[in-house]
């Protein structure tokens, strides 16, 4: 295993993390969602002042290798899982789950009983073999096309 060191991301990132984001979706999705469903979920990535917002609120680690960002995590109002992305070249070597554990240890220290998320056909295994149960199958439409995902719980006490 590679030494990856996590910390708090900061402000100067987002674009490289908007970049692995929308690299990684387009890389690694393409099994579960078909093109125009990669191409919508993109396009919300690809909106600078949207994806600001929705982070500037956020508790937000990056995972780093050789000082380069590989991974991403944030935390919303202490309980919710908004983005957990490993870069398309990172896949499967353990870093989503560095990611979790660091985010999971947050929330415990903030008196949180259970942790949510909105998962991805792609991502769902990952959250199931963490501990994640599926509370509902969602279909959520985007710009008239559906994207299906998962609302996820995890008890954390």
């Amino acid at each position: 295993m590679f030494e990856i060191t996590i910390r708090e991301a900061e402000n100067s990132e987002l674009s490289i993390i908007q970049r692995m984001c929308s690299d990684t979706i387009s890389a690694v999705c393409k099994k579960d969602y078909n093109n125009d469903q990669i191409k919508v979920w993109v396009s919300g990535i690809e909106n600078t002042e949207r994806w600001n917002n929705n982070l500037s609120d956020q508790y937000l680690l990056v995972a780093e290798f050789k000082n380069e960002i590989i991974g991403f995590i944030s935390l919303k109002d202490g309980f919710y899982i908004d983005f957990l992305y490993v870069h398309k070249d990172y896949q499967s070597k353990g870093i989503a789950k560095k990611l979790y554990m660091e985010i999971e240890e947050k929330a415990i220290s903030e008196k949180q009983l259970s942790l949510m998320a909105d998962v991805s056909i792609t991502a769902k295994p990952f959250f199931e073999k963490i501990g994640f149960k599926i509370i509902k199958e969602q279909h959520v439409k985007l710009n008239g096309i559906e994207l299906t995902n998962y609302k996820m719980e995890k008890s954390i006490v």
